[in-house]
């Protein structure tokens, strides 16, 4: 919580924690007010989970939420940051090991996320790309529209199973092993209590 500058943190419930972090990231564009919460897990399986709009990778604050997986990742030796919108909204995911970025790709169709891709296609990707008959490194200028248009729908799904490199709350269960308390903290942007 200190590398991220987050605050005013109470005790939440993953359920409890799921309700409030969705209504935020429904907000309307331009309200800063889905930005102002995370969720903060209790560790789970070794990784600790921060949930929210606030830590999209290729959102509005794509530059910081970079430089705070390299940071996190220089002190714990692994960080990942994902955006996934469950309604065909997209994929993105940043993944920094050791304090460098090993890769980061949007696929939200929006006009800039070919510039917020960095490093080489994670194994996942590869698999992907030569299920699709593409180039395993994703240089898709010898691609056919139709290929390209094959990956970017296999893309805008992909954060899930790019995800389960690590913990992700989709792989959480039963067998999940769970040290701490969840908390539900204000962001250095946000503004009053949780």
């Amino acid at each position: 919580m200190a590398i991220l500058g987050l605050s005013s943190p109470r005790p939440v419930t993953f359920a409890e924690a799921r309700e409030v972090i969705d209504a935020d990231g429904h907000g309307e564009p331009g309200d800063r007010e889905h930005l102002s919460r995370v969720f903060v897990s209790p560790e789970v399986d070794g990784w600790t989970l921060v949930m929210g709009a606030w830590c999209d990778p290729c959102g509005e604050r794509h530059a910081e939420v970079l430089r705070s997986c390299q940071e996190l990742s220089d002190r714990y030796g692994a960080a990942q940051a994902y955006y996934f919108g469950a309604q065909d909204d997209g994929s993105a995911w940043l993944v920094a090991e050791n304090g460098q970025v090993i890769r980061r790709y949007a696929a939200t169709g929006e006009p800039d996320d070919a510039s917020l891709a960095l490093g080489t296609p994670l194994p996942c990707e590869r698999v992907k790309l030569l299920e699709l008959g593409l180039p395993a490194d994703g240089d898709l200028r010898a691609a056919s529209a139709e290929q390209v248009e094959e990956w970017t729908v296999a893309a805008f799904e992909l954060a899930p199973e790019v995800a389960a490199f690590g913990v992700t709350p989709f792989t959480l269960g039963g067998d999940t092993k769970v040290r701490g308390t969840g908390l539900l903290a204000v962001t250095p942007d946000g503004a009053g209590p949780c």
